[in-house]
């Protein structure tokens, strides 16, 4: 009995249940009959009614190709685009590259038909091993077909996908060589960081033609496609590196390098592109340009690869970043005294605890601009500290309170009505009626009052009550018009506030107003853009920016005398001359109420630069902020670099019917020995000059007789 049980066990089952073994036999038989035919149905029916591409199109077909910026020397500063793409021909990419994307992506590319099949029936067996869709099968024709069409074919992973993929790139296969696959592949391919192709990936992360890659730079691109932002060197450098050596380990092991090779290529160093040689500098000026482009030419910009050759300096530009980024580290440091804001590099730190930025940063924030005067074309733009965190542009978008910056303007139109630099105004108590019945008592950054002075003295020392008493006498009216002929557009209420910068003004329109004085009178439009060329070199667009007579020569020239004298004895003489910037220049210091805007806009016959700090929410940046402590050091650091490149510009000439006259500066009067104390030569518009002499008699009595202008470095705006 046992013997014929264990006998009946040993037979094959299906002999001990052949009933039930040909029901499965045939069930199987069934469904894979069924399933054959589901899947020939679907590789007829995929297509069918045009629901794939057709390849045809390919003989036409152009990547979409990114538009170039170019600085005013020529040199490269970004891309624009969707897809920023650059193509070159298959001959121009060194083997090592294609071998080391043909072996990481597709290493039997030169002998399937668009479908690697040994390749298909793995990937199949781990997915029904892992039940669900784990590894995929494409190959490079398959990438291609999916990249070139991806409005046609999506990416979902789903198996009708994968069917449409297969049938266009059999397709693809069926016409073209499989040196036109490659080509069209390596430019087509995203490569992270905003890179299509290997000619623009190449460029963005090692500043360099493809044509220039060696080994270790081949691997690295061709570990992108996996995952283009795991992978991203800049980002994730580490990462890039192992993944880079797994690649030159799979074209060793391939054969497309020798051991020899291949050593040298894993102990090669990590070397990125700087900023400027990768297209990532100066993102705010790219962006504000680019927004321009854009309502100019539209979807021409993003599509047929048009050539913009800007204004933009490369070494001002990053001049321009080291003196304000290392002035702003120095006041989150301390070195100014106690500052109990977060700082920037601590708030980056939280963000890589897993927090992203929100677009307005809680961080102590600045803004630089710098013009030619005479074309007005932007050499320097700077709209915050990191675009990546913050996008938006302090530079072109903010409105901020101009304080004391706006004081010239004020002085400007009190020159055209006829008021000399030595015009008399009294330092002293002013309450100005206001319509809620409390009026307005302005009151001088130290709080003191020191009687009569000249218009002259008033700026220089940034004396807030000699710029509303100037302003009272012209009118608001006759102010708010000085300040649109200098090219501020934002509202500008006529309350008397206004004398001392309370409207709020953009960044840009301050500084590139400060043009009309460098100019000696004739303010240029900031602009950014000197022609676009398409990608025939044919010039298709050439900005003509406007350019405004705002003051004669003789009215401009009175007014940089008076300005000069802000940087060699006034509020920025500490900052700027002192500091040991003694090229010929004009300037002026800001400070808004609690300190929440420091600012200081200089210029010299040939550059104009203007910096802001503050907060993106308005707040006190720290106690006693003044322009002239804060602002201004970031402004001299930038025109040093910049005039150590460069010839130093002449002083402005004096105009020849501009006269002399030895005045009192306490009355404005001519001198006489007399007057007692110290004559000084003031400048004057022929029909402004004094009249009358001084005498003992005409000394104010709260002016101390012989106490000459000083360098005023205690009391800075």
């Amino acid at each position: 009995m046992a013997g014929r049980t264990k006998k009946a066990r040993t037979l094959p089952i299906w002999k001990r249940h052949p009933t039930a073994f040909r029901f499965v036999l045939v069930f199987m038989i069934l469904v894979v009959t069924f399933g054959v035919g589901l899947m020939y149905s679907a590789w007829v029916l995929v297509c069918a009614g045009d629901r794939c591409p057709s390849i045809q199109t390919l003989d036409q077909y152009t990547p979409k190709q990114t538009s170039k910026l170019f600085a005013v020397d020529g040199r490269f500063i970004a891309e624009l685009g969707t897809e920023r793409r650059t193509l070159v021909k298959l001959s121009e990419i060194p083997k090592v590259v294609q071998d080391a994307f043909v072996v990481t992506e597709d290493k039997r590319f030169y002998q399937h038909s668009g479908i690697d099949w040994y390749r298909a029936a793995g990937a199949l067996a781990h997915n029904l091993r892992s039940g669900r869709y784990a590894q995929g099968f494409s190959t490079i024709t398959m990438q291609l077909a999916r990249n070139i069409f991806p409005e046609r074919i999506s990416r979902d992973k789903t198996i009708i996908r994968k069917i449409k993929e297969a049938k266009v790139a059999r397709a693809i296969e069926s016409k073209y060589s499989k040196a036109k696959i490659l080509e069209l592949y390596l430019n087509q391919i995203n490569l992270g960081n905003g890179a299509y192709g290997v000619e623009t990936a190449s460029q963005r992360y090692f500043g360099k033609s493809v044509r220039d890659l060696n080994i270790a730079e081949a691997a690295t691109l061709a570990a992108m496609p996996k995952a283009p932002e795991r992978y991203n060197p800049r980002r994730y450098p580490d990462r890039a590196i192992q993944r880079r050596n797994t690649i030159i380990e799979l074209m060793r092991e391939n054969g497309a390098i020798s051991d020899a090779d291949a050593s040298l290529a894993k102990a090669y160093p990590l070397r990125l592109a700087t900023k400027v040689e990768s297209g990532e500098t100066a993102p705010y000026f790219v962006e504000w340009v680019r927004q321009q482009l854009d309502q100019q030419f539209g979807r021409q910009l993003y599509e047929q690869g048009l050539n913009v050759y800007t204004t933009l300096d490369l070494d001002m530009q990053t001049a321009a970043e080291r003196g304000l980024e290392r002035q702003l580290r120095a006041i989150e440091g301390g070195k100014f005294g106690a500052y109990k804001h977060p700082s920037y590099e601590e708030y980056i730190a939280t963000l890589a605890t897993g927090e992203s930025g929100t677009g307005v940063s809680p961080y102590l924030q600045g803004a630089f601009v710098a013009l030619d005067p005479r074309t007005g074309g932007v050499r320097a733009l700077i709209g915050g500290r990191d675009f990546y965190d913050s996008k938006f542009n302090r530079a072109t978008q903010a409105l901020r309170q101009p304080g004391s910056t706006f004081k010239p303007i004020v002085y400007s139109a009190a020159v055209q009505s006829g008021k000399p630099a030595s015009y008399i105004i009294d330092d002293s108590p002013v309450s100005v009626p206001q319509s809620n019945g409390t009026p307005w008592q302005p009151q001088n950054y130290d709080l003191k009052f020191e009687g009569p002075m000249t218009m002259r003295r008033g700026l220089y020392q940034s004396r807030n009550i000699i710029a509303v008493k100037t302003g009272m006498e012209l009118g608001p009216q006759a102010v708010i018009n000085e300040a649109r002929n200098f090219g501020i557009t934002t509202p500008i209420p006529p309350f008397p506030s206004i004398y001392i910068g309370s409207a709020d003004v953009i960044p840009l329109e301050l500084i590139g107003a400060y043009t009309a004085f460098a100019t000696l009178g004739v303010r240029a439009q900031p602009n950014g853009i000197l022609r676009v060329e398409n990608s025939h070199h044919q010039v298709i667009w050439q900005p003509t920016p406007p350019r405004t007579q705002v003051m004669s020569p003789e009215e401009s020239w009175i007014m940089v005398s008076m300005m000069k004298d802000v940087i060699q004895r006034g509020t920025a003489y500490g900052s700027v001359w002192d500091a040991g910037f003694h090229v010929p220049a004009g300037g002026k210091t800001g400070t808004t109420n609690d300190g929440t805007n420091v600012w200081f806009v200089g210029y010299t016959a040939d550059l104009v630069a203007g910096v802001w700090m503050g907060f993106d929410h308005p707040q006190t940046i720290k106690s006693n902020a003044q322009g002239g402590i804060l602002a201004a050091p970031a402004w001299t650091s930038f025109m040093n670099e910049v005039y150590r490149r460069k010839p130093t510009p002449p002083d402005w000439p004096k105009p020849y019917d501009i006269t002399t006259r030895e005045i009192d500066p306490h009355t404005g009067l001519l001198w006489t020995p007399d007057c007692g104390g110290t004559a000084v030569t003031e400048y004057y518009i022929p029909g402004t000059e004094p009249v009358n002499e001084c005498s003992p008699y005409s000394v104010p009595a709260a002016v101390v007789p012989g106490a000459p202008p000083r360098p005023d470095t205690t009391h800075q705006r």
